[in-house]
């Protein structure tokens, strides 16, 4: 039996190892000692091989799988991680021994069970965290400075403490499109003659046609994030995209994907067609308007990846009602509607009468 191999361990004092996201390097919770990734890995590279080859055994066997060489976790790779099932909204979550999981990201529900994770797909890519959670709660707290009627308790820094790493996982589709299309274009211009306003317009048969290869292009696969948060916290920077390694979950919780990958087709397929037709659209720039008359897009579906990408997240309850954070653990970039503190409103609102009076009635005065 392969050993395992998601322990890592500091050389120096044999300590446990997390991956810090500002330096970007594997640093040890006692001594301080950082190391680069590769060199970890490569200490473990032995382990790996093993616990590679018995991946491979079992990725025969899973079926549905996106690409037919997808690996899955086995029981070796497994065993230094702990899976957990929310039972409030199902979320599968994904952490190393030494992470307490003790909240849901998702639904902020306190408890959670244990669960197995041998036999599901393994990530092909991981994009780390850029962000630590010092950097994440600063400019959570710089956003909710600027909402004057928050409620009180959003802006605790105990609430706010309570931000959670988590790599979301994500789909990430290959395609090529081509595409042709007819608009109308319009061109008008106004002038003066005597009385009236004369408008000429004039119109124009514009055709246009092209094609676009796309690279990843990415969809989530949790049915717990909503894909409003998560459209608006892209794009993610894919240079700095790496080969999956489990060095980089310590310290992080990494969601299970529960929308399969076919499932996830028609929103990549209309993800591509809006592109190829925004492109096929700025070509025409030039008319006053452009009316669409026809369009024909063809997408050609390429190989798929599984990916995990990194997200801070906050969720939390207000008045029976949930409210979620999500923020790109690459760029700050933030996205999630705060709760209205309605007695904040009706007191400003009340001062605001107040002061409207005092005027009025030295306006009044003075007159």
């Amino acid at each position: 039996m392969a050993e395992k191999t998601t322990n890592y361990q500091c050389p120096a004092c044999t300590g446990p190892l997390h991956y810090d996201g500002a330096s970007g390097k594997l640093v040890c919770d006692y001594c301080g000692s950082a190391y680069d990734v590769k060199d970890i890995e490569a200490r473990y590279a032995k382990k790996q091989a093993a616990a590679d080859t018995a991946a491979e055994g079992d990725a025969k066997k899973a079926a549905r799988l996106p690409r037919q060489d997808s690996p899955v976790w086995s029981e070796a790779e497994a065993e230094g991680l702990n899976s957990y099932s929310c039972p409030t909204c199902g979320a599968e979550l994904v952490c190393d021994e030494t992470t307490a999981a003790t909240t849901c990201p998702y639904c902020g529900n306190p408890t959670v069970l244990g669960g197995k994770l041998s036999g599901k797909l393994k990530p092909e890519y991981i994009l780390p965290f850029k962000l630590d959670k010092k950097a994440a709660i600063a400019q959570l707290t710089r956003y909710y400075k600027g909402k004057a009627f928050l409620p009180k308790a959003f802006k605790s820094q105990n609430h706010i403490a309570e931000i959670q790493g988590v790599y979301v996982p994500f789909w990430l589709y290959d395609a090529k499109a081509d595409a042709r299309g007819r608009y109308e274009g319009q061109n008008s211009e106004s002038h003066r003659e005597g009385d009236y306003m004369v408008t000429t317009t004039q119109h124009y048969d514009v055709r246009r046609e092209g094609s676009a290869d796309f690279a990843k292009v990415p969809v989530d696969g949790s049915s717990k994030m909503p894909n409003t948060h998560m459209d608006a916290i892209e794009p993610f920077d894919y240079s700095a995209i790496q080969p999956f390694s489990t060095a980089y979950l310590p310290g992080f919780l990494a969601d299970k994907y529960d929308v399969s990958v076919e499932d996830s087709h028609d929103r990549a397929d209309g993800r591509c067609a809006a592109s190829l037709e925004s492109a096929l659209r700025r070509t025409a720039e030039q008319y006053d308007s452009c009316i669409p008359l026809r369009q024909d897009i063809r997408l050609r579906r390429g190989k798929v990846h599984y990916a995990l990408m990194p997200v801070w997240m906050l969720n939390t309850k207000w008045h029976g009602k949930d409210f979620t954070f999500a923020m790109n653990g690459q760029t700050k970039k933030l996205s999630g509607t705060p709760p209205l503190s309605w007695a904040k409103l009706l007191t400003f609102c009340a001062a605001l009468m107040v002061v409207i009076g005092v005027l009025g009635g030295l306006i009044g005065g003075s007159l």
